[in-house]
């Protein structure tokens, strides 16, 4: 099977993950070993700082079917699935976490799916070993996700990377260049028949989580800026509704005026004042939202690349950037 095109390859992102390694490793190649098909594993070293990219090479130098994608720096979760994604032959092509939290055990059960005919499958995960705070924020970020964009309606946790994708929509997404975006969305525009699956979720047992607070803020910012005009609408909205309303209270005190004369005055400017300052700060709020749009937009006119493989181990190198 190591000579033949592979039916399942399997992209594994990896930052710090030297704990993990070891026993991530071994599971998922008997996991991809069960399915007994040609399979490859395509491991993307995202410019750890530990012994993770001396580890995964060794793994390449011992098995022909992995090879490791290593990246000059670290450039996030989302460009290192990128660039495996771009190294990938297989006709089915499943991601997940190096944090052993998604089991590996259970990409075999994906493939199944979609071999029934699927182009994306998902996955819901049962019993989530996370804090209280991360179970919320994923709550909310799957909730704005699929009010923000009708493509991606048909899944309910975009939270979780074990996902598999036919070939015709992994070609899809590598196609697509823009330096910030959100694979399993994009992916949902690409394909056709969908579905998700209940898998289990593990506890973190090794290392620390790479997304916190701030991780979590710059991704909704970039599915509501990359995949949906939803907040400039809502700002042209918003922007009437406050005139309206500035309107209506301003012709209430003057009003009032007439018929109570300055007895209403003080109240009348200090009501003012509320007002302005509350559309001062829904100005800036719309200022902060056009400005991430406006962002989006420079970064793309620069044309610089999503990401920079220093060398691609196991295998020639391919694409020097992309």
């Amino acid at each position: 099977m190591s000579g033949a095109r592979p039916h399942v390859s399997a992209v594994i992102p990896v930052y710090n993950e030297e704990a993990n390694l070891p026993e991530l490793n071994d599971r998922m190649t008997k996991a991809l070993e069960s399915i007994g098909k040609p399979w490859e594993l395509v491991y993307v070293d995202d410019g750890s700082a530990d012994k993770s990219l001396e580890m995964l090479s060794a793994y390449a130098a011992k098995d022909p079917r992995i090879k490791v994608v290593e990246f000059n720096r670290n450039y996030g979760q989302h460009a290192a699935v990128f660039a495996g994604l771009a190294q990938t032959k297989g006709e089915i092509v499943v991601t997940l976490d190096a944090d052993l939290q998604n089991p590996p055990e259970e990409v075999p059960k994906l493939v199944a799916t979609m071999e029934e005919g699927y182009d994306v499958v998902g996955s819901v995960r049962r019993n989530r070993q996370d804090p209280l705070f991360r179970k919320l924020a994923s709550k909310l970020v799957n909730r704005l996700t699929r009010s923000g964009n009708r493509a991606a309606q048909g899944m309910t946790d975009y939270g979780c990377m074990l996902r598999a994708y036919s070939r015709n929509v992994v070609d899809q997404i590598s196609q697509c260049k823009e330096l910030s975006s959100f694979i399993p969305v994009l992916a949902m525009m690409y394909a056709k028949k969908t579905t998700e699956i209940p898998v289990n979720h593990n506890e973190r047992s090794r290392g620390t989580s790479k997304y916190g607070l701030y991780q979590l803020i710059k991704l909704q910012m970039d599915l509501m800026t990359g995949f949906s005009f939803l907040p400039l609408r809502f700002l042209s909205w918003f922007g009437a509704v406050v005139a309206l309303f500035a309107f209506i209270l301003s012709l209430y005190i003057l009003v009032m005026r007439i018929i109570r004369g300055d007895q209403w005055a003080q109240f009348g400017v200090f009501t003012l004042f509320a007002a302005l300052f509350m559309m001062v700060g829904g100005l800036f709020i719309g200022m902060g939202i056009l400005g991430e749009y406006v962002g989006r937009i420079y970064g793309e006119v620069r044309q610089r690349p999503r990401f920079v493989v220093r060398k691609v181990h196991g295998a020639p190198v391919e694409s020097s950037s992309s």
